[in-house]
C-alpha cells in the first residue's frame, strides 16, 4: 500500500494469519500459478522458521464460467471438473513440496455467508440491486484506487473499455463492480433475495477471509496482476462491511516470462506449460528451487538451462551434506566450540538477509557460504560427531524453506549394490581392470562413485 518497506507486526503475538488467493479450479495449474503457490510457500516457510504460527488460508474458486466451460467440453458436472482439477493441484503442489493450507476453502461452501455479507453492503448504502445483479458503488469507498495507485477517472476510462454495454446499462457507475450475478443459461445457480444467480468473482475472497481469519489479517498475497481490480475491490467490500482495515500487509508475487520477448506465461495467451507437464519433464526438488530462489517480487523467466543449474545448485547442497554425514565413521565424540559459533553466526547471518522483504537470493548467499565452510570442515583431519550434526541441521533447515528436503534418501537397486561390492573386492586384489571397467558401467546408470580414505561413496547423478 506504501510502496515502500514496512517493520513487520503482526496483530497478535507470534501469530500470522495469511491469506493467499488460490486457483480457478477449471485446468490444470500452469508454472505461474505454480510460481505463486512457490512465492508465498517460501514465505510461510521462513515465518515458521523464525517461530511463527501461520495461519494459511487459499481458497478454490469452483464457480464461474471458466468451470463451465470446462463441464461442457469434458462432458462432466461442474462439481465433478472443481474435484478432477482440485486432486491435480493436491497432486502438483504436494510434488513441489508446498504445505497445504490451513484450510482451502471453496467458493461452493460459503454462499449462504457470501448472501448475508451483501446484504449488509445494501443495507448500508454500499451496493444496489439492477436486473438480478447486484453491484457496489465503487466511489462511495473513499479509498477505492489506493492499493494500485490509480484516479477514479482513470479507472472509469478503464472500466468503460472492459465492461460490455449490457453491462454498463445496468450499473449506476462504469467503475462498479459485480458482487451477485443472475443466472445465465447453462449456468450453476443459488436461489438469493435478488433472484437465482451466482457470486461475483471478488466478493468469495472478502467472505472466506473474514470467516477463517478474523475482520483485519496480517499479510494477504497473490499475484501482481491481482492488484487490481480483485485486490482492490476485496479492500473496498471488506471495509465497507467491518469498517475496520482489511489487510495491514499487501505482497504480490512477480509473473513467469517465456520467449524471447519476456511475455507473461497465462493461458489466455496459449503460452503456457502446464506444471503437471513440468513435474514430467524435470526433477522436482530442482523445478521447486527454480520457483524458490527468486525474490518473490521480481519477475521469473522460464527456461530449461535455468531449471538444470537450479539442479546442479540441490545436487552441490546433497553432495555437502553427503560428504559430512559420511566422516561419522571416523569421528571423535562431542562438538567442537568454534564449529557451534561458526553455526550460530551464519545462522543470524541468514535471518539478517531474509528479513529484508524475504530477500531469498541474499539469503541463499549465506547458505553457499555455509556449505563453504561444510566441504571445508569434511575434509578436515579430525572431525567431531556433534559438530557434523549440527552442520547438517543447519543446511537442512535452510533449505527446507526453498521446499528442499534434503533428508529424502536416495537408495540403490540391489543390482548396483552389488557392483560396489565386487567393485571393492576387486580394488582390494589390485585388479584395477575390472575395478574401472565396473566403475564405467554404474556411471552409465546414472551411480558416482568417489574414493576416499573412509571408503567408496556413492551418489546418484
Amino acid at each position: 500500500m506504501t510502496r515502500q518497506m514496512e517493520p513487520f507486526k503482526t496483530i497478535e503475538p507470534d501469530v500470522v494469519k495469511m491469506y493467499v488467493c488460490g486457483p480457478t479450479v477449471y485446468n490444470y495449474i500452469h508454472i505461474g500459478n505454480a510460481r505463486s503457490a512457490v512465492a508465498f510457500d517460501t514465505i510461510r516457510r521462513y515465518l515458521e522458521f523464525c517461530g511463527y504460527r501461520v495461519d494459511y488460508i487459499s481458497n478454490f474458486t469452483d464457480i464461474g464460467d471458466k468451470l463451465t466451460r470446462t463441464s461442457a467440453s469434458e462432458n462432466i458436472s461442474v462439481a465433478a471438473v472443481a474435484a478432477k482439477y482440485i486432486a491435480y493441484f493436491d497432486e502438483d503442489t504436494a510434488a513441489l513440496n508446498i504445505k497445504p493450507a490451513t484450510f482451502h476453502p471453496r467458493a461452493t461452501d460459503n454462499i449462504p455467508d457470501i448472501i448475508s455479507f451483501i446484504e449488509d453492503l445494501i443495507a448500508k448504502g454500499y451496493a444496489y440491486e439492477s436486473e438480478g445483479d447486484v453491484y457496489f458503488r465503487a466511489r462511495r469507498f473513499k479509498d477505492y484506487g489506493e492499493l494500485s495507485h490509480q484516479s477514479l477517472d482513470r479507472l472509469e476510462v478503464g472500466a468503460s473499455e472492459r465492461t460490455a454495454d449490457e453491462e454498463t446499462a445496468r450499473k449506476e457507475d462504469p467503475i462498479d463492480f459485480a458482487l451477485w450475478k443472475g443466472q445465465k443459461a447453462d449456468e450453476v445457480a443459488w436461489d438469493s433475495p435478488w433472484g437465482a444467480g451466482s457470486p461475483g468473482w471478488h466478493i468469495e475472497c472478502s467472505v472466506m477471509s473474514g470467516k477463517y481469519l478474523g475482520e483485519t489479517i496480517d499479510i494477504h498475497g497473490g499475484g501482481e496482476d491481482l492488484a487490481f481490480p480483485h485486490h482492490e475491490n476485496e479492500i473496498a467490500q471488506s471495509e465497507a462491511h467491518t469498517g475496520k482495515k482489511f489487510v495491514n500487509y499487501w505482497l504480490h508475487n512477480g509473473f513467469v516470462t517465456i520467449g524471447n520477448d519476456d511475455e507473461k506465461m497465462s493461458k489466455s495467451l496459449g503460452n503456457f506449460i502446464t506444471a503437471h507437464e513440468a513435474l514430467q519433464k524435470f526433477d522436482h526438488q530442482a523445478l521447486r528451487f527454480f520457483m524458490s530462489a527468486t525474490h518473490y517480487r521480481r519477475p521469473i523467466r522460464y527456461t530449461e538451462a535455468a531449471i538444470e543449474e537450479a539442479q546442479n545448485e540441490v545436487q552441490r547442497f546433497k553432495i555437502a551434506r553427503a560428504n559430512l554425514l559420511y566422516r561419522r565413521k571416523d569421528s571423535q565424540a562431542g562438538s567442537d566450540a568454534k564449529i557451534t559459533a561458526l553455526v550460530a553466526d551464519y545462522r543470524k547471518k541468514f535471518i539478517t538477509a531474509m528479513d529484508d522483504d524475504f530477500n531469498v537470493q541474499n539469503g541463499l548467499a549465506v547458505v553457499h557460504e555455509f556449505v563453504g565452510e561444510m566441504n571445508q570442515y569434511a575434509v578436515a583431519e579430525a572431525v567431531h560427531l556433534d559438530s557434523l550434526i549440527d552442520l547438517v541441521q543447519q543446511l537442512e533447515a535452510f533449505l527446507l524453506i526453498f521446499g528442499v528436503d534434503l533428508t529424502v534418501t536416495e537408495s540403490l537397486d540391489s543390482d548396483v549394490a552389488d557392483l560396489i561390492v565386487q567393485r571393492d573386492a576387486a580394488r582390494a586384489n589390485k585388479d584395477y581392470a575390472t575395478s574401472d571397467a565396473i566403475r564405467d558401467e554404474l556411471a552409465q546408470r546414472g551411480v558416482v562413485l568417489e574414493d576416499t580414505p573412509q571408503g567408496t561413496r556413492w551418489r546418484l547423478k
